[in-house]
């Protein structure tokens, strides 16, 4: 049996069925008791669990970060959320000199078990310092789990496991999809972290990406369809660890790939994307992996300036097109 649920429920459900399943699990960030969370994601926690398991913090990401460092390594379960991944930047210090190497600088005698959370990547008409995507930075960090994901059932999973990973998880989510509705299964599940969804069968070519993403490029994946193309679409969900295998799979099977990542192209996830497949699947590909990025620029503030920046469905049609050789 399946319900529908908005991504911000799914995400809800997720923190309070851990929660309710485990004391040590508890909840803080700004705005996320008395508010019930800047986007709603934590509506009715407060009510349910009290003051001492879902925290209201001071705006002071640096602190509450640090704090949920300390209570992990003592044997609590924490969950923080960033209003939005920019502002985790102040936070920095604690989630990669302190979370990511917890485990290593002990030699292995502390575990950080730590979920950081939030959205990540553009919200529309909110400039430079509120649109960053922060996936590839994060994932460089050895240490770090990083989950980027939008599907409500996918969050629902990946964000149970992330609470019960004993070591720190990056989990990205996305300002502008929160109310984004889809099936989400009534029974308990878990979803394992690293392992990429194959949202669509095709057999002319793979399109790869993940996070907000996923929904121009399977808009495009339609509009190949209404043209004959056959395109494979794989939502990546995990960014680190790498599900490449299931890359590799598909290439195989498709010989041509694009992808698509709402970040900056250089050193980011697409770039890695492309190294990998070049190495595991060279000798299956009939043309160069083409990849489809925001512009390499900071995100302007004029709504035309911001459709030209991020990618988009005809950006991704006419990326396939060139790998396939088709003249658009």
């Amino acid at each position: 049996m399946a319900k529908t649920l908005a991504l911000r429920d799914a995400l809800n459900e997720a923190m309070s069925e851990e929660m309710r399943r485990d004391e040590t699990v508890f909840l803080m960030g700004e705005e996320v008791a008395e508010y019930n969370g800047a986007y709603k994601v934590s509506k009715g926690m407060l009510d349910e669990f009290g003051p001492k398991r879902v925290i209201d913090t001071p705006i002071a990401e640096l602190g509450f970060a640090g704090i949920g460092v300390g209570a992990a390594m003592n044997g609590l379960r924490p969950i923080v959320e960033f209003m939005t991944w920019n502002f985790a930047v102040l936070a920095f210090d604690q989630i990669v000199n302190n979370a990511a190497k917890t485990l290593s600088q002990s030699a292995g005698q502390f575990k950080c078990p730590i979920v950081f959370r939030g959205p990540s990547g553009s919200a529309g008409q909110l400039a430079q310092q509120h649109s960053q995507t922060f996936e590839s930075w994060m994932a460089n960090v050895p240490g770090l789990k990083v989950i980027s994901c939008v599907d409500p059932a996918d969050a629902k999973g990946l964000l149970k496991s992330a609470i019960r990973d004993n070591d720190p998880v990056c989990m990205m989510e996305s300002e502008m999809l929160y109310g984004y509705e889809g099936e989400v299964p009534e029974e308990e599940y878990l979803i394992p972290i690293g392992k990429a969804r194959v949202h669509r069968e095709g057999y002319d070519i793979t399109l790869v990406t993940f996070n907000k993403m996923l929904l121009p490029t399977l808009e495009a994946a339609k509009a190949l369809e209404g043209e004959g193309i056959s395109a494979e679409v794989i939502d990546l969900r995990t960014i680190r660890p790498l599900d490449h295998a299931t890359i590799v799979e598909s290439v195989k099977k498709t010989n041509r790939l694009v992808v698509i990542d709402e970040s900056w192209p250089f050193a980011g996830v697409s770039a890695e994307i492309a190294y990998e497949i070049q190495k595991y699947a060279f000798d299956y590909l009939d043309a160069p992996v083409t990849r489809v990025n925001a512009a390499d620029t900071s995100l302007p503030y004029a709504p035309t300036l911001v459709e030209a920046y991020l990618p988009n469905a005809d950006k991704i049609v006419k990326a396939a097109k060139e790998v396939l050789y088709i003249n658009a």
